[in-house]
């Protein structure tokens, strides 16, 4: 049973992390989904309203007048110096760079040029931009390019207010997070000439809650995956906790019919043995051994009528066979107690009852369920009991409108397992003993009597101390 129970439950574990995975797996690839598609049209918008801005311009409106300014002034110088002095056209690009990207910098009005676009194309306000200067080279001789500036080497200018990144100078804009599925423009201009040049630029644009939106679009679909997660796995605990209960069951029911086969075997062979030997000519000729075989034959045959009447109980119990009547308490506990004196065969019992003669209790009861219920506790007490002298001992408490009575044993006890089980059917404490005879009925019908009433019953139990059931009873 508990290796089956491992196996279900790894099998059942490894199932549930598969399918979190590949609920994980979708939704990734959702956000990835939303992610590429998130505002196309508002990139779109933008990348037509400023490519109007800089049709026939670099950059920004101005940019090619101050590209022209540093670049074509220069490209003589920079060509002597690139065939004669390679250290000088070094010192010479990045000064030449330096004063061109400052002032692209100190000139930028994409501000105000991304905010009209943002004004005449109803867009959030919350959009951002980032304007980068990507690359720059120079051809002395046609489609023969000579690297002034990219992003993968560092720069080393003289003005260190120059932001440098990934993807390249950065001329203006608040936006921070830079990624390719917010890159609105990524342009490279030339010119298939002699002394010439090219350069690519970059405009991001995005809102900068970008991954909140995303995601907050995403909750239904969050929703709809914690839910069907959820239910797998409530659909499987239910189905897990039937199965233990059903399995708990058949296994009850097994060890039922093994201790009702043996419980019922005893008796029917002792009878028949004493039976066999008052059959016998030998024994009978002498009455005085007749005498000690009925004697036999009697308990037997009571140990058979209680069997027989406990699973009968069980059987046909229902709260439509009971008959309440008006009972006194004391007087009915002092009349069971007495009468389960007269019958106890063993010297090293003694039951204890323990009453303030003063109370007065009333309830509505019905008696025979009431009995069995005492007797059954009286039972489990001496039979689940090790001690040289066992001893039982009811006591009667009345507060208000509500009698307790408890029944205390000085028995084994009960360990924390067996208190949660010990009202189960066909369920037998086995902690300290094995060879336990009965068939696990006793407390299960105690603690049905107990709801048939509308009582309440409780349990406190110390393992070697002994164990107390208390009954809480309303009273009339």
């Amino acid at each position: 049973m508990r290796r089956l129970n491992i196996s279900y439950k790894l099998i059942a574990a490894i199932s549930f992390l598969i399918l979190s995975a590949v609920q994980f797996f979708l939704l990734y690839n959702t956000y990835k989904l939303k992610n590429e598609r998130y505002f196309v049209e508002e990139k779109q918008t933008i990348n037509h309203a400023y490519g109007q801005y800089i049709l026939n311009d670099n950059v920004y409106p101005g940019g090619s007048a101050i590209i022209d300014k540093y670049i074509n002034n220069n490209l003589q110088k920079m060509e002597h110096l690139y065939n004669t002095d390679a250290q000088a056209f070094d010192l010479f690009k990045q000064k030449v760079c330096d004063s061109l990207f400052t002032e692209l910098v100190a000139k930028n009005h994409v501000d105000t040029i991304f905010e009209a676009i943002k004004r005449k194309n109803n867009l959030s306000p919350k959009f951002e931009y980032a304007l980068f200067f990507s690359q720059l080279e120079i051809a002395f001789v046609t489609n023969n390019y000579v690297k002034l500036y990219t992003p993968t080497q560092h720069y080393n200018g003289y003005n260190k207010n120059l932001e440098q990144t990934e993807n390249g100078i950065k001329l203006g804009g608040k936006l921070t997070d830079i990624a390719p599925q917010n890159n609105i423009i990524s342009l490279t201009v030339s010119s298939a000439q002699d002394y010439s040049y090219k350069l690519v630029f970059k405009l991001f644009a995005d809102k900068e809650s970008r991954t909140l939106s995303i995601l907050k679009a995403m909750i239904p679909t969050f929703l709809l995956s914690l839910l069907s997660i959820a239910f797998v796995l409530i659909l499987f605990l239910i189905t897990f906790r039937n199965w233990q209960k059903q399995k708990k069951l058949a296994d009850m029911k097994s060890d039922f019919v093994n201790s009702i086969t043996h419980e019922f075997h005893t008796p029917l062979a002792t009878i028949m043995i004493a039976n066999k030997n008052l059959q016998n000519e030998k024994i009978i000729d002498n009455k005085e051994n007749i005498k000690p075989l009925t004697d036999v034959i009697f308990r037997q045959a009571t140990r058979l009528k209680y069997l027989f009447s406990q699973v009968l109980d069980i059987a046909i119990m229902d709260k439509a066979t009971m008959q309440k009547t008006e009972y006194a308490l004391p007087e009915l506990l002092d009349e069971i107690i007495y009468d389960y004196r007269l019958k106890l065969t063993e010297n090293n019992v003694d039951v204890l009852y323990e009453l303030n003669k003063t109370q007065q209790a009333t309830a509505m009861l019905d008696k025979f369920w009431f009995t069995t219920m005492l007797l059954n506790l009286f039972e489990n007490g001496i039979k689940y009991n090790e001690k040289e002298f066992k001893k039982i001992t009811v006591k009667l408490t009345v507060v208000n409108k509500t009698a307790e009575i408890s029944v205390s044993d000085n028995g084994v006890g009960m360990s924390e397992k067996t208190i949660n089980h010990i009202y189960d059917k066909f369920y037998r404490n086995t902690d300290k003993k094995d060879d336990v005879s009965g068939l696990g009925l006793g407390l299960f019908y105690t603690k049905q009597c107990a709801e048939a009433h509308e009582w309440k019953i409780k349990l406190d139990s110390e393992e070697n101390v002994g164990s107390t059931f208390t009954i809480i009873i309303n009273l009339v």
